[in-house]
C-alpha cells in the first residue's frame, strides 16, 4: 500500500492535502506538472527532495482516488 510508504495526509501539513511523505510537496503539484508535459526528471529537478518512486506513488494514489470518487456533470448552457 502506497499511502503509508510514500504519501502523507495530516491536518497539520498543507491543510491536510496529500503530500509526498516527509515533504510539503503536494500530490496535486506533481500531477499538474505531469499534465503539462513535464518529465519525471524535470519534476525531480523542481522538487529535489522527491524521487521517481514518489512520482509513481502520486500517480497510483490519484488513480485509486479516481476509482472511488463520483462526479456529476451539468450540461453546458
Amino acid at each position: 500500500m502506497i499511502l503509508p510508504d510514500r504519501i502523507s495526509l495530516s491536518p497539520d501539513i498543507c491543510h491536510g492535502k496529500p503530500v509526498v511523505k516527509h515533504t510539503r510537496v503536494l500530490i496535486s503539484n506533481i500531477l499538474s506538472e505531469l499534465a503539462t508535459g513535464a518529465s519525471h526528471e524535470n519534476i525531480i529537478a523542481n522538487y529535489p527532495n522527491i524521487t521517481e518512486e514518489d512520482i509513481r506513488a502520486a500517480l497510483e494514489f490519484s488513480s485509486e482516488r479516481a476509482n472511488f470518487e463520483s462526479m456529476t456533470y451539468e450540461a453546458a448552457v
